[in-house]
Order: structure tokens, then sequence, then C-alpha cells
């Protein structure tokens, strides 16, 4: 019987502008590795975590990693117990789903390790309850597409995989900075217009339809967040003119990825995201901010069991 494995989550573009909370991509490149050792013991216990760039909790019930496999002994009865290591590749605070990360790689390396596996979609409640920790809210446009790969439509209680056009990219930019996912929560306090609502819903259709209908067009007339990002810009160092180089350079639409200071944006083929992706790090560097840059299929990789 295996007792110990390894799995991979990658980052991921939380929110992709017009679906707040509820739509997602993985992104091809960073992550975070989580390896989890079966023990004779009822309980689950975090024995070391590395690079991370500040103390993150060792408590396993005030860290993703340790809340989401908290979740799955309870839910499925389990016997034994879990001891976890945790690998971080996502920088705290940047809107690239850090902590729905570790909670995605730990449920995913913990499956691997049950006497009868589960298929990805079931890890889905698992994950939700771990990244809640870190958000104070079960959203999973974070934790979808990590589990399933690609662009992902993640309501309460079910996954749905969203087709994308084959040369459709992403350049993702994660500026020097820090934005925790609870104070760009706070940002969206207070009232909202009702025709805010009505044309964020078309958006978001406009989107979907374009990405079955495989018609960038479509995409390009959605991919703008009319409700969420004016109320989260202002947090963001040079937001509106990287937000610009990133069109001016060609992109099909750009926006906050997650709860930012990251910003994506979405292009026709790699070498236009390319382009982007450098527009973008020149903007923020303007604005005095170094940064770096991952350029991504959308139908990013799900996460996986490593050697």
């Amino acid at each position: 019987m295996k007792t110990t494995a390894t799995a991979f989550a990658p980052a991921s573009v939380g929110n992709v502008g017009i679906g707040f909370d509820i739509l997602g991509h993985s992104i091809a490149g960073p992550g975070d590795h989580v390896s989890v050792r079966r023990i004779d013991a009822d309980e689950v216990r975090i024995t070391a975590i590395r690079g991370a760039a500040i103390p993150l909790p060792e408590d396993p019930r005030r860290n993703t990693a340790g809340a989401a496999l908290i979740a799955m002994r309870a839910a499925l009865g389990l016997r034994f117990g879990f001891e976890i290591e945790i690998d971080k590749g996502i920088a705290f605070g940047s809107g690239m789903g850090g902590s729905a990360a570790s909670a995605v790689a730990a449920v995913v390396a913990a499956n691997a390790l049950l006497d009868a596996p589960l298929p990805p979609a079931a890890l889905y409640p698992f994950a939700l309850d771990g990244e809640a920790v870190a958000s104070d809210s079960h959203h999973g446009d974070n934790v979808g597409p990590m589990l399933l790969g690609g662009l992902v439509l993640a309501t309460a209680d079910r996954l749905v995989p969203i087709p994308v056009p084959a040369q459709l990219h992403c350049a993702l930019v994660h500026p020097q900075a820090t934005l925790e996912t609870r104070h760009a929560r706070a940002a969206l306090a207070g009232a909202y217009a009702l025709r805010e609502f009505v044309q964020q819903s078309a958006n978001l259709a406009l989107v979907l339809a374009g990405c079955h209908a495989d018609d960038l067009e479509l995409i390009r007339a959605g991919l703008s967040d009319v409700l969420v990002e004016p109320r989260r810009a202002p947090l963001i160092s040079g937001y509106a003119a990287v937000k610009a180089a990133a069109l001016e350079a060609g992109a099909l639409g750009a926006s906050i990825s997650g709860a930012g200071p990251s910003l994506f944006a979405w292009c026709d083929g790699e070498l236009a995201a390319q382009r982007c992706a450098q527009a973008m790090r020149e903007a923020f560097a303007r604005s005095g901010l170094d940064s770096e840059s991952w350029v991504s299929p959308v139908a990013g990789p799900a996460a996986k069991v490593v050697a």
C-alpha cells in the first residue's frame, strides 16, 4: 500500500474579471507542491512549510492544506491521519491562487493514498473548505480550475469545464507587491446599481458564448469587468497604465487576477501574449514596480501527483 505522495497544483487566474468567485483558469508554470504521508494517528499535522515569504500557520485548522485534509477525513470517515509538508511556489497575496493551490495539492496527494481514490471533481468540497480558511469564503474560482485544468465554471456544488479556443493564451503579470484577499474583498462593500449587474451578466454570457463558439470577437466584446474591477483598481499601483498597455499591445481584454495585485490579459496566440506581458511589465516599471510574468494557454494544466 502506498503511504506517501507528492502533488503539484498550478497557479490560477480567479474571477477572469467578469466571473467573480465562479470563473477561473489554471496557469502553466508556477505552483505549490505538497507531500502527504499516511499515518496511524487520528489527526492531521504539518511538519514543514518551505518557500513562504512570510510565516504561514502550522496549526492544520488554520492552514489551507491542513484544513482541506481535516475536511476530507471527516467526510470520508477515515481511520488514519495525514502528515503534510508544503513547498510554496506561489507568492503570498499575489492574486494567483496561492492559498487554494496548497489545499488542492494536499487533497490530490492524499487522494492517491486512499484505498479507493476519488475522481478529481469529488475532491472539490474538501479543497473549498481548506481555501476558505484563508479567504473567509467558499468560492471555487481558483480551486475548480486547479482540480480539473483549463477554464472552469465553479458553483457552490459543481464544476463545469468550459472549452476555449486553442489559440487563446493568457499573459499573467505579478508586480512585487502584496494584496491580501481579505483586504481586497473589503473594498467591495457598499451598494451596486442594477445596471451594473445587468452589464456584468451580459459580459459573462458573451465570454462563455465566445468560448463555446470558438469566437474571439465575442470574447473581446465581453471581457470587461464593470462590477468588481472599478472598486479594486485603486488598490493596485499603476493599474490603469498596465491595463492600457495590455490593450494597446493587442489583448482581447485585461483585468485583475483574483484579488490582485497581479493582472492578466487574454490574447490571440502565444506571441501576442508575450508582447502583452512585456508591455505590462514595462508599464509596472514606469510606476516603480518590478514584476515577473508568465504566458500560458488558457487551457492550462490540472493538479497532479508527481514523482
